[in-house]
């Protein structure tokens, strides 16, 4: 008796390995993968500007850093006692403005440094809902608790998502034309803009995302589907109903690198994975010879590791 449907994944290429720099963008579901790629010493960079939710958001943080279009104080504004930027989210934000223009501009910098040398880019979209700032005539990556009478709201068709996407990619080939474009659709579901419409929005990115797929060198993995097909259950969501809970991500996670990573990589996953572990255990006896044995094992396992990926850091 078969009790759950499944969704038949193609296998990604080319396949993550060690080697491999990726480079992660897009809604809050791209950072439970990126926490995870980290987690596994896989050479990341995650949301330089924060959380982006839509592609319009994300092709304007592209364009940025591809042009190095740094940030000046005219394209910052006081709100509530801080400093923020339209186009990044509010983990940017500061009391000063010149540690926002700071951490702005070295973000541009950084991801520049990085599209040059990344073998993927996994961008995770979120909603097709923008908002734009009426007196500035500007969409808007984050509204930053402005109130909403300041803002007008657009869903946007498949079609401007697809011309979005394409200008994305068009822009990052033009410094990097061996990158490969992962994209997904976060299954977050966004309640606020109403059940309906957060099914609308989702179509819209769906839609879009496979005409470009289907055009382009550029792959597709089903977050989207895995969640709302295979994993048909709110005991798979948080409290909340709407956020997939830790069991939902792992399972998403595992069928990720199941996909995408060659068996070399997961193979080293698994001794990484044993060793942070490992390193997090809580001994009952610390000065017991047992512990003292279990230490010099870890360490080894922690060596053999470094020898092979220098670039491997672990806390502990």
């Amino acid at each position: 008796m078969q009790l759950q449907t499944e969704i038949k994944l193609k296998d990604g290429e080319p396949k993550i390995n060690y080697g491999s720099h990726l480079f992660v963008l897009g809604s809050c579901f791209s950072e439970h993968i990126g926490d995870r790629l980290s987690a596994s010493q896989l050479r990341v960079l995650q949301n330089p500007f924060g959380i982006l939710f839509h592609p319009f958001s994300l092709e304007n943080f592209i364009n940025r850093v591809v042009e190095q279009n740094f940030f000046t104080e005219k394209d910052i504004f006081h709100h509530n006692g801080l400093w923020h930027s339209f186009d990044a989210h509010s983990k940017m934000s500061h009391q000063n403005p010149d540690v926002v223009l700071e951490k702005l501009n070295e973000a541009i910098k950084s991801s520049f440094e990085f599209i040059n040398k990344s073998s993927h880019v996994l961008i995770t979209l979120g909603t097709a809902f923008i908002y734009r700032h009426i007196e500035k005539g500007e969409y808007v990556a984050n509204c930053h608790k402005i109130p909403q009478k300041n803002f007008d709201k657009e869903l946007i068709s498949s079609t401007q998502i697809q011309q979005s996407l394409w200008r994305m990619i068009k822009c990052l080939k033009s410094i990097n034309p061996e990158i490969n474009l992962i994209f997904t659709v976060s299954p977050v579901r966004h309640q606020k803009e109403g059940f309906v419409e957060n099914n609308r929005s989702k179509a819209q990115l769906i839609s879009a995302i496979h005409h470009i797929v289907e055009k382009e060198e550029s792959s597709y993995f089903p977050s989207y589907e895995i969640m709302m097909d295979e994993l048909r259950d709110y005991r798979f969501y948080k409290s909340d109903m709407l956020h997939p809970n830790e069991t939902a991500i792992a399972y998403i996670w595992e069928k990720f690198t199941a996909t995408w990573m060659t068996a070399d990589t997961l193979k080293i996953m698994e001794k990484v994975d044993k060793l942070q572990r490992n390193l997090k255990h809580k001994a009952f006896n610390p000065d017991s010879e047992a512990h003292q044995s279990f230490l010099q094992k870890v360490e080894k396992q922690k060596k053999e590791l470094k020898k092979r990926f220098p670039h491997f850091k672990f806390l502990l």
